[in-house]
Parts: C-alpha cells; structure tokens; sequence
C-alpha cells in the first residue's frame, strides 16, 4: 500500500494517546507501526516524554530509529524541527503520547502530550480501555474533546473489549455523542502480552523472539483495527510550521568539522538508554565514536579519548560485568590516568566499587568511591535540573545540566572525599541537593542530560578529550 495519501497539507502523522496510563498505548503503537510497516508504509516512530524504553521497541517495530518529542527539553521550533529531520524519507509519523493526553507538570498542563499535538498540529487517535465500562466510554470520549479543542481527536480505539455487544453498544455511544470514529475494537489478546518491569517494559534488547512478538502484536492490530481509517486520520494532518532542522543545531558551541578526538560510548543491551540528539551533538562538536560491548569486549579502544557510559539495567548483567574483568579494568586504569569520562545512571552504577542486586554483590569498575544498591521501591522519577559547581573536572563552573532521572537503585557507602559535581535544582541526585560524583576527569550521576537543553554539555565533554589526546600524543 506504501504512502498515505495526503489530504491535509502536511506530513500525515497521528498521535496514539490515551486519558490515563496502563491503558495499552505502546503495545498497540508498537502494533501499528509493525502492521503498517509490513504494508510497505515507511513510518517514523516518536515517543513524547523522558523515555528510552518505549522508543527502542518503536525502532525494532518501525526499523527507523525512535525520536523522543519534550517540551521540557524542547522549544516548540525544536520539537518541529526533529519531527521535520527525523521523518526525512518517511511516508508517516506515529507519535507515543505519554501518561494521559492531558497530563503534565502544573494545572495548565504543560509538558503534556496534548501541548506536543498540538505543537506538531498532529490528530489523535485516544485509547481507550473499556474493561467494565459501556456508556461511559462515550463520557469519557466527549469529556477528552471538551476539554481543549484545540486538541483534534479524530479516532478512537476501544482496548480490552470483552464481546461483540459490548463493541457494539460502546461504538455506537461514541459515534453518535462525539462524532468521532471508532477505528478500532481490540480484545484481550495473549499476543499483547510484552514482558515488563518496574520502568515499564523490558527493554527490546533483553526480550528473546521480538521480532516474533511484534509480528503477534501487529497481527492482532491488523485483525481489530481498520488501518485505513488511521491512515485517514494520519492524512489529515496540519503542516508543520516554524524553523527547518538547523533550529536544532543553532545553540550549539560546536566548532569547526572532524573529528579531533575519538570518544568510546559503551552502548549495547546493558547500556541501551541514550538520547540520540547527545550522540549527535558530540559528533558535532568534533567527536569520533567508538561503540563498546560491556560484555563482550575486554578493554576501551586504545585510541579512546573519553569515555561516555549511558543508562540501562546493569543489575540485570551484574555478573556478566562482574566476570568482564578485564573491561573494568582498563576502565579503571584508564580513568586512573585522566581519561575524560562522564556517565549516568546505568553508568554510574558501573563505575562505583559494587552493585548489590537480590542481596548479591557484584564488583563493578571501582572508579568512584560509592556502592549503589538497587531497591525494591522507585527512587527517583522525573525531570532535573543542575547547575555545575567549581572543581568539577571538565564540566564548565556555571553550567546548567538539563535532563531526568528514572531510577530505583541508591548510593551508598559513600566515600568522605567523593566530590559533587553540580548543585540540583529539581530531582534527587545521588544525595540529597547534589550529583555528579566526580574524581579527576570522571563525572557520573543519575541525571540523564538532553544535549538540546544543555547546548554545553557535548563541546565540554569533545575539548576535554582534545586536551587528553593531547598530553597523550606529547608523551
């Protein structure tokens, strides 16, 4: 079928959203994308919101890589602005709202995924979970499209449905209060079934048989729900207004093209969590990136001039890291000797001395003088903010680090004199009020910085690595 024939002036495109969380928006995102995929439709994943895992199942679902979409992060010209770049050779856009459509940080909603559609003038098709529920879906429907106007929901999809009578009387409810379609009736399904936990869905790289699990979500989707109704809603989309790609690129203290100095990014089923606008800043900021396996690979690159360690579940591969001696070794050693390294999360995890997980303990790379335990309760959860404090390694005095955290593991067994990096504004951080362990050039704590909000994080980061190479070359 391949490209959806436009009947708006835009991209067509189409917001998956819902009223509340647990309703079934990612597994049905992630079906649509599959389904429409295998129609020959080339569809461009987003996820609103501070998330890794959901956009790395909408990247194996789509096969394009999943963009997140925050007005936290984000101007309203930026957030056009990845929706224009990243859908380069597209023939659509699913957008994955987060939480419900209207929630956000305050009363106004702001952060929402209501305030991305309407950014992005995208429609939305609303989710709806219909367990015990009749006519009060249409309640709920009209309740949704009261709300704000100017948020276009255009289709609804009817989640969990139990029989025909019960489709049948919630379909006609909704068509004739709201006047809006009902495009799709889903039932319960063992094939919607996706593994999860505590952060929500396990992540796409730990999941044996995705492939086969997406093509079961797709088959459901493609079985319950009229795709040609939610290419209809897609087409109907509002053209993009504001600023071309480079408004992405315009704060950025990048200097001159090249790579002058090569920056080793441990990135594979461990370390799986990284904002891809962060790799992208650091490649232009003058950065060559070398991929690491953490469980594969025994030491950095020999070339490495800095070393970025993102977020993921390491508790999940402690022993696998704990038995990969020589890894931290090198990294251990290398940091030693003033190798510019910043992590976060995941990565700070990793460079303490021990990971605790079920009451097991697992040697890590013993770069920074803390344990971190995980718990069985969620730690931290939200945006942050810090401002960078003096002495902190390569990182400017002043700074502000912009970004999030999603965690549920702690520091502890904190050594007296571990040094903080930055003073947090809003969050936890690895004590109360700071983060950002750091010791010589490492920098590593719980927030996860977005390069866009933090135009100096990636030219810091390159110029420290500039400065090793350098002092390594003068040898």
């Amino acid at each position: 079928m391949g490209a959806i024939e436009k009947t708006g002036p835009g991209m067509p495109r189409v917001m998956v959203a819902a009223p509340h969380g647990r309703s079934g928006k990612t597994v049905l995102t992630l079906g649509l994308l599959r389904a429409l995929r295998r129609q020959g439709c080339a569809v461009q994943p987003f996820k609103k919101g501070a998330d890794f895992i959901d956009p790395g199942w909408h990247t194996v679902a789509a096969g394009r890589t999943s963009r997140n979409l925050d007005r936290y992060f984000m101007e309203p010209d930026q957030i056009r602005a990845v929706v224009r770049e990243a859908s380069a050779g597209a023939d659509a856009c699913v957008i994955e709202a987060a939480m419900g459509l209207y929630d956000g940080l305050d009363a106004e909603g702001s952060t929402s995924s209501a305030e991305i559609a309407k950014i992005t003038d995208t429609p939305v098709i609303l989710v709806l979970d219909v367990t015990r529920m009749t006519r009060t879906a249409g309640a709920l429907v009209l309740g949704c499209c009261a709300f704000d106007p100017d948020v276009r929901i255009a289709g609804v999809i009817l989640n969990r449905v139990r029989g025909a009578r019960q489709r049948g009387l919630i379909t006609e409810v909704i068509e004739r209060t709201c006047g809006i379609p009902v495009v799709g009736a889903v039932p319960a399904d063992a094939r919607l079934d996706v593994p999860d936990r505590h952060l929500g869905l396990v992540t796409s790289g730990e999941t044996d048989g995705r492939e086969r699990l997406l093509d079961g979500i797709a088959d459901v989707v493609e079985e319950w729900v009229d795709l040609d109704a939610v290419r209809a809603v897609a087409a109907g989309a509002g053209e993009l207004p504001g600023a071309m790609p480079e408004t992405l690129h315009a704060d950025d203290a990048a200097e001159a093209p090249g790579a002058r100095a090569t920056i080793a990014v441990v990135r594979d089923e461990v370390f799986p969590f990284y904002y891809p606008e962060n790799l992208a800043a650091l490649e232009r900021a003058g950065a060559r990136l070398a991929f690491v396996r953490s469980l594969e690979d025994d030491a950095l690159p020999p070339d490495a001039d800095g070393l970025y360690v993102g977020g993921g579940f390491p508790e999940v591969f402690a022993a696998q890291l704990h038995a990969n001696e020589g890894l931290r070794r090198s990294v251990r050693e290398r940091a030693a000797h003033g190798l510019p390294v910043y992590a976060e999360c995941g990565g700070l995890m990793f460079l303490g001395r021990r990971l605790v997980y079920h009451g097991q303990g697992y040697d890590m790379a013993g770069v920074l003088g803390l344990d971190t335990v995980v718990q069985d309760r969620q730690t931290a959860h939200g945006y942050a903010r810090a401002v960078v404090r003096e002495d902190a390694g390569w990182l400017e005095p002043g700074a502000v680090l912009v970004g999030h955290e999603h965690h549920h593991s702690q520091a502890t067994d904190l050594d007296p004199a571990l040094r903080f990096a930055y003073a947090v504004e809003r969050g936890r951080g690895i004590v109360p009020g700071f983060d950002g362990a750091c010791t010589g050039n490492v920098v590593a704590g719980y927030l996860h910085v977005n390069a866009l909000a933090s135009p100096m994080w990636a030219p810091s980061f390159v110029r420290a690595a500039e400065r090793y190479r350098a002092r390594r070359s003068a040898r």
